[in-house]
Order: structure tokens, then sequence, then C-alpha cells
């Protein structure tokens, strides 16, 4: 999948009518989860997306240990909306890396994270149901 895919999917699933909302969404929820990953799982989860989109997994400053509603407010804060905004975002970017990326590089990356950031991950278990 390339860049315009990528970020036309994006806009797609959470409904926005411009293609820079979607592109800033993506990257206020990827580098938020990179910073959240360590740099290692960060990049697996990153080497299957787009060049363009990868950067903001593996740029971020990696390891940091916060909770899922610092994680939210993080995304809220770099996207312009609120917590649930955030969690919506959020949680359609993962499933739809999910899609891209290979189910063991998901696993790794959730596996490192606490048990709160479980609601991160419910669109990719509802649609492996």
């Amino acid at each position: 999948m390339n860049y315009k895919d990528f970020v036309g999917q994006v806009q797609h699933r959470l409904e926005y009518a411009q293609f820079g909302q979607a592109v800033r969404a993506t990257r206020a929820v990827l580098t938020t989860l990179g910073e959240r990953l360590q740099s290692g799982e960060a990049t697996d989860l990153a080497s299957p997306l787009p060049m363009e989109i990868d950067r903001y997994l593996t740029e971020a400053e990696h390891g940091q240990r916060f909770d899922y509603q610092e994680f939210l407010d993080r995304i809220a804060e770099r996207g312009g909306g609120d917590r649930a905004d955030a969690n919506y975002q959020a949680q359609q970017i993962v499933a739809l890396v999910a899609e891209v990326v290979p189910a063991g590089n998901v696993e790794k990356a959730e596996a490192q994270l606490p048990e709160d950031f479980d609601p991160l991950f419910e669109l990719i278990e509802a649609d492996a149901e």
C-alpha cells in the first residue's frame, strides 16, 4: 500500500472531508504509539508501512512510560480533538496498520503494552472473530 492509499483509507474510515485531516490524525496516533513502544517494536511495526508514514513510528522518542489515558491525551493534543476522538482515531488507524503489517509484528507491539491499552486493539480482535 502506498502513502496516498494509506492516508485515503484513514480519511475514509474517519470520514474526513480533507486529506490533510487524515494526515494529521495518522501522524498524531503513530507518533504517540512510537513514543510508547520500544525502538525494536516500533521499527518492526513501521517497516511494512509506506516510507512517509513509517517515520512517525521510527523517529519518535521511544520507550516512554505512560498509560492509555495519557496516550489519548497526547493524540488529542497533537490532532486537535478530545479523548473520545483520539480513541476512535487510534482504533481505526491501528486496525488499518494491522491490515498492512504482518500479524506477528502487531502482536509483539500489543504484548509490550500494558492491559489498559487493550481498547486500542479492539477493532483488530473484532475483525479476527
